[in-house]
């Protein structure tokens, strides 16, 4: 799963929320020097990877992809399940995706100083461009991949991705639906495991 799944299969915990968020960047057990609940966040984040990787309905996703984009394919449906749990985010949370979003680009700002390197740089372009609300739209992730296209210096084609979402669409969002109402179910057995 990409940024807004992490950040919301976190629960109402902010630091929980920044650690399942920031995840990716800390290796090995350098999570050990964070505060306790910024360690759960990032153990919570290996759990649902680890899940997802495995799961039969995301690898039925990925399907559709590996030809094209090869071992990029998880990356790019990643990306596509956060846009249909932007767009249908009212299905999962009670509260405005908007306001979730700008929350928890505030809780980031007022908790600099437990924020790994790699997420204090990468912050300013995320607020700035908003990268979790235009998961909403098309268009929205059309650039995400963009960006993440050029980082790889455009040898993954991500870019082209929205090309199968768009033939794929109807599958997709069923197959995401499926597959997020398993994850759920597995991210409450994780944190209940950790109280």
């Amino acid at each position: 799963m990409n940024f807004l799944a992490h950040i919301y299969l976190s629960g109402n915990n902010d630091f929980i929320k920044i650690g399942n968020f920031m995840a990716d960047g800390i290796r090995g057990k350098q999570f050990e020097s964070y505060p306790s609940d910024i360690q759960k966040g990032i153990i919570l984040h290996r759990a649902i990877d680890t899940f997802t990787d495995a799961n039969i309905i995301f690898r039925k996703s990925t399907k559709k992809l590996h030809e094209r984009y090869h071992h990029y394919a998880g990356v790019i449906v990643d990306v596509l399940y956060d846009h249909f749990l932007a767009k249908n985010w009212e299905k999962y949370s009670d509260e405005n995706l908007a306001e979730f979003i700008d929350n928890f680009y505030k809780s980031l700002e007022q908790n600099r100083e437990v924020l790994s390197e790699r997420t204090l740089n990468l912050m300013p372009y995320m607020i700035k461009q908003n990268w979790l609300l235009s998961y909403q739209t098309i268009d929205g992730i059309k650039e995400i991949l963009r960006q993440m296209d050029s980082r790889t210096k455009n040898k993954s084609q991500m870019r082209f991705s929205t090309e199968e979402l768009e033939e794929f669409y109807s599958e997709f969002e069923e197959e995401f639906t499926l597959f997020f109402e398993e994850l759920r179910v597995h991210v409450n057995q994780q944190l209940a495991l950790q109280q």
